[in-house]
């Protein structure tokens, strides 16, 4: 009797020192994947009928998928800078291909942030911001680098290469083994840049898909979007009709035999990212990380497949900016998965997000918001309802174009060196961006508000 009293106050007086001594919750591992020029409804998940990609519809099903997901700057280089430091364009100053995200400022990206609070960091894949120097310097920023310059080479690592390993594959291939080689004790930070779904510009087939997708979606005529008319080609400025887009769309869609293998190529290359996205997904089940790892999916920009006779991004379009966005947080409550939210986000929150969701601060200099509220089906009420958007890259093949997008109107400034034009759409009874506005009386007084917005917000992104 008076042993089991004694072990009664032992117990007694342990449980509190026992309790207290037990391991802080773990941080989340965080799985970062972004692909190349995939258009925003070209999932199964955004509603297309055709394409097949059940691994990203999966993870549609178990996360968050977000309607209203858009860029700020559409054009990889510049989209990727932002994606890394939270910023605009005009505060982290990369507008072209060459230049490189300073030391200094590297310290405020999300990899930079994730390192520094002790996760293992790694990059697989097109990086895309500088020349091949300053990628490879980058390499010493990450504790696993297989990043790769400019457009990551062909979709075969090499012509003749018996083997014939496509690209997406061999991104995949290094994912892995980022996954299953990561040190056990620590969280991780995997940051997946597939090149896929970039054209390969004046190569003989310009999406050229791994062999195991030859033959998909043959016998089966892929629409073009409805936009993609003669008459929405003329409604364009006359300096659009003679840019970069109006150029691409001659290399790929001015003869309906040759839109069609574009467009099944195109759909070949989603089918085939989606299969490495399965692989992973199903490799962080396996190593039993699963329920502890964030992943967040989304591209650097949208794409036009003709629309407006048009081809490729840059422009102020709904088709060019908007991109599909999966969150997936497992410990979020079930009811939230398989969820939309349908409030706006940005580009810019996407680093803010990663941050926030394994616990971090997130530093000052980061323009965008965390999403982390929307996930958990909040929205706050100051949330931004309008956004601005810019695009200076290669001024004399594109038109230099800034924007104003809000919940309903779309205001589009056409800038130097051509003539300063403007659009102003009424997006909630033209969502195809088809009847501009502008000089019609009835809207002058909202063209002057957009305006005056597109002052300010201009600004803000300084």
């Amino acid at each position: 009797m008076r042993f089991r009293l004694l072990l009664i106050l032992t117990l007694g007086l342990l449980c509190p020192l026992l309790l207290s001594a037990a391991p802080a919750p773990s941080r989340p591992n965080v799985v970062f994947i972004l692909v190349d020029d995939l258009r925003w409804n070209a999932l199964g998940c955004m509603g297309d009928k055709i394409v097949q990609t059940p691994n990203i519809d999966r993870l549609a099903r178990e996360g968050v998928l977000f309607k209203n997901m858009f860029v700020t700057t559409s054009i990889c280089a510049v989209s990727r800078a932002t994606a890394l430091t939270g910023q605009w364009m005009r505060r982290h100053g990369i507008s072209d291909f060459a230049t490189g995200i300073s030391d200094e400022k590297w310290k405020d990206t999300y990899p930079a942030q994730f390192r520094a609070a002790g996760y293992h960091s790694g990059f697989v894949g097109k990086y895309g911001v500088g020349n091949p120097a300053v990628t490879k310097a980058r390499g010493a920023s990450f504790d696993f680098w297989r990043g790769e310059p400019g457009q990551a080479g062909r979709f075969f690592i090499e012509p003749t290469d018996p083997t014939r390993k496509h690209k997406t594959a061999k991104m995949g291939d290094d994912a892995l083994t980022f996954l299953t080689e990561a040190p056990k004790n620590k969280p991780f930070s995997l940051s997946i840049s597939f090149n896929a779904v970039h054209a390969r510009d004046h190569e003989k087939r310009e999406y050229e898909p791994d062999s195991r997708e030859e033959g998909l979606y043959d016998g089966i005529e892929i629409p073009l979007p409805k936009l993609a008319t003669e008459e929405a080609f003329k409604r364009l400025p006359d300096f659009v009709q003679k840019s970069e887009g109006r150029n691409r769309w001659t290399w790929r869609f001015d003869e309906p035999q040759k839109a069609q293998d574009i467009l099944h190529d195109y759909y070949r290359l989603i089918t085939g990212m989606d299969r490495e996205v399965g692989r992973i997904l199903d490799t962080l089940a396996q190593q039993k990380i699963a329920d502890n790892t964030v992943v967040i999916f989304t591209a650097d920009n949208g794409y036009a497949l003709a629309d407006r006779g048009m081809a490729d991004k840059w422009y102020a379009y709904e088709e060019d900016m908007r991109v599909a966005l999966i969150i997936k947080d497992p410990r979020l409550p079930k009811a939230r998965h398989g969820t939309t939210v349908d409030a706006m986000a940005l580009n810019v929150d996407l680093a803010p997000t990663m941050l926030d969701l394994a616990g971090l601060p997130v530093p000052a200099a980061m323009q965008g918001r965390s999403l982390k509220p929307l996930l958990e089906g909040r929205t706050p009420a100051d949330w931004r309802t309008e956004f601005f958007y810019e695009h200076h890259t290669k001024p004399d093949r594109i038109p230099p174009v800034e924007a104003v997008r809000t919940q309903r109107w779309k205001y589009i400034r056409w800038l130097a060196p051509n003539p300063i034009t403007e659009e102003l759409y009424n997006l909630e009874s033209d969502p195809l961006e088809e009847k501009n506005l502008v000089g019609d009386p009835v809207y002058t007084s909202s063209l002057q508000a957009l305006k005056e917005r597109w002052a300010k917000l201009s600004t803000a992104a300084e």
